[in-house]
């Protein structure tokens, strides 16, 4: 039995626990104890909805997260560009080496945060074209959403 358990103990030295990922919603995530903001993206606010091309309500900050939950993998990396006002990692992050800030800006889950970098300008122009995720009917900027539901 002391084998057995001088085995496990060794087990997890050389080969300690992958960081805990907890996705908040489409463009922030929590890598163990760092709070990350993707970088140069906007997406829709959790409780934030949309309408499809049918005009039909439909809850685009949910779709958004799970979009992002389904791009977010145990190798993921992230390079950090600065800190935001609320003390969080503004980051480039990659999965399966994939630019997980780009594609959902290229699925549609994610506008081009514009104030910030022009980095992902193409992929929203493609996003929008093909009419992919919020592009396929109307939606408020997830910014202009912020302020407008802002508690007082």
């Amino acid at each position: 039995m002391k084998k057995f358990a001088c085995f496990l103990f060794l087990m997890f030295l050389t080969h300690p626990a992958q960081a805990q990922i907890k996705v908040l919603d489409g463009d922030s995530l929590i890598l163990g104890n760092k709070e990350i903001r993707l970088s140069g993206i906007d997406a829709p606010e959790y409780k934030q909805t949309c309408f499809d091309a049918q005009k039909k309500e439909y809850a685009c900050g949910i779709f958004s997260l799970k979009a992002l939950k389904n791009l977010v993998h145990d190798d993921i990396k992230c390079k950090t560009l600065t800190k935001d006002k609320y003390k969080r990692f503004v980051s480039v992050c990659h999965s399966h080496g994939i630019n997980i800030n780009q594609k959902m800006v290229e699925e549609g889950w994610a506008v081009a945060y514009k104030r910030y970098t022009d980095a992902y300008n193409g992929a929203e122009m493609q996003a929008k074209k093909a009419k992919k995720g919020i592009w396929q009917g109307r939606f408020m900027k997830p910014e202009l959403y912020r302020i407008l539901n802002k508690k007082h």
